[in-house]
């Protein structure tokens, strides 16, 4: 249990902090312009900011369905994120950390839609 907190508090602040990066900062929005990207970067921002925040308070108040689902959410968020560098031609080492990032909240997902007990195994 300790690692799906760890995990979780790890995934809903880094989300947090990118959202914020992707509204506020200008190179982000060189980043969505080279992605051809540039009129979704706010919204991006803040569904990163939301599923940030659902899956920390989520995990705060122990209500793991609605963890699943921002997990689930954000998890095909950075697999949309993974295809648009794979369509750009990124390189692998670019492209890492949105496949890192939709594998971690996949395995969340998982997890807390179990912990719901949601999925009879």
């Amino acid at each position: 249990m300790m690692i799906l907190n760890s995990l979780t508090i790890f995934s809903s602040i880094a989300f947090i902090f990118y959202g914020i990066t992707c509204i506020a900062t200008a190179t982000m929005k060189l980043e969505f312009i080279r992605f051809g990207l540039a009129p979704y970067r706010v919204v991006t921002g803040i569904l990163q900011i939301f599923g940030g925040l659902v899956l920390g308070i989520s995990w705060y108040y122990n209500f793991p369905l609605l963890a699943s689902i921002a997990a689930g959410g954000l998890s095909l968020l950075m697999l949309l994120g993974f295809g648009v560098r794979l369509k750009i031609k990124d390189t692998f080492a670019q492209s890492t950390p949105a496949l890192f990032f939709c594998i971690l909240n996949i395995y969340l997902c998982y997890k807390y839609f179990e912990l719901a007990e949601v999925v009879n195994v």
